[in-house]
């Protein structure tokens, strides 16, 4: 037996030098998973009857967001910021409404695919404008954001247009099981699909060796400039996405860009993305925007004022940012 025992003792130990490393990498996004975990069974407990509807509302409701963050997490991630995420959207939301409205469904499937590309490019002209002006991110992003309202509201003044039903289907309801939201599966398998390999190759390395240091990446032989140019396309695609799926979940375009610049930028806060660049990922975000959805819900049940939800988000972050700044002093002085 004790022959036996011991390749099952080196299997566990294997597992668990396997395991460690990636547990202590990700400590953060477990830490909310756990705490999203949590706040699901505090709104079951308030509210019984929150179940199915309850959790495809809040797929459907967190999917634009939950893109956005994405998008704003690999410019940061790559050293950069971009505040002009909800003008892109809007944008996308409002040419693929208008282009979609009265025609067949095989015209939305081409107009799904010219809006990402309008993504891409869009994402292209905000990078190439950073790296040739070498003007700050925020400041380069934050004119573009009214360059790119303004175009919104150029192409739709007011709420309207349409959507295809092949669209609204792709995000509405379940897939197999009641409790496995359509809206869910599209996020996920975007994600997937896009990042990960991009997480894994020479531009995902790249990305962070940028935005980590720049000049140890430079010495290294990134190029900086190609390096943040493609951030910000790639953040264009996902915020092209994170528009579609506003088209596809409210059937309309929407010319006003909504909040979600800023609320992109509380969710890589959260998510555990570093705003110096070079830390986080994709996953923590994710969760991070369900937090913050659910504790306005949550608040909604409690029959409390939905406006401090917004208090309660800044009181959060600034609780976040106070830990991790003592994290880093800490690890500093070790």
């Amino acid at each position: 037996m004790t022959a036996a025992a011991a390749p099952a003792d080196s299997r566990r130990v294997a597992l668990a030098d396997l395991l460690g490393p990636a547990a202590r990498r990700n400590a953060w996004s477990l830490g909310l998973l756990g705490f999203l975990i949590l706040l699901l069974v505090f709104t079951k407990l308030i509210e019984p009857r929150y179940g199915v509807t309850g959790i495809q509302g809040l797929a459907i409701s967190v999917l634009p967001l939950a893109l956005a963050a994405v998008a704003q997490a690999i410019v940061v991630i790559s050293g950069g910021i971009d505040l002009s995420i909800g003008s892109i959207m809007a944008l996308i939301n409002v040419v693929s409404a208008v282009l979609m409205q009265g025609q067949s469904e095989e015209f939305g499937v081409a107009v799904v695919l010219g809006v990402l590309v309008l993504g891409l490019v869009i994402g292209a002209v905000n990078g190439g404008l950073v790296v040739v002006t070498r003007i700050p991110d925020i400041v380069v992003t934050l004119a573009m954001s009214f360059v790119w309202a303004g175009c919104a509201l150029l192409v739709l003044p007011t709420p309207g247009g349409g959507s295809a039903k092949w669209l609204m289907d792709l995000v509405s309801g379940s897939l197999g099981n009641d409790w496995i939201p359509k809206a869910a599966v599209v996020l996920i398998t975007v994600v997937a699909l896009i990042w990960i390999p991009v997480r894994r190759s020479w531009l995902g390395l790249s990305f962070y060796a940028t935005g980590s240091n720049r000049l140890a990446a430079f010495r290294s032989g990134v190029s900086i400039g190609r390096t943040k140019l493609l951030a910000y396309a790639l953040m264009g695609l996902f915020a092209a996405l994170a528009g579609l799926s506003l088209t596809a979940s409210t059937g309309i375009g929407e010319p006003v860009p909504g909040p979600y610049t800023l609320l992109s930028v509380a969710a890589i806060v959260l998510g555990g993305v570093s705003l110096a660049g070079g830390r986080g990922g994709v996953f923590g975000p994710i969760v991070a925007v369900m937090i913050l959805q659910i504790i306005r819900t949550d608040m909604t049940f409690l029959n409390v004022d939905t406006n401090l939800a917004t208090v309660v988000q800044g009181l959060i972050l600034i609780g976040v940012v106070m830990i991790g700044s003592l994290v880093q002093i800490r690890r500093a002085r070790a």
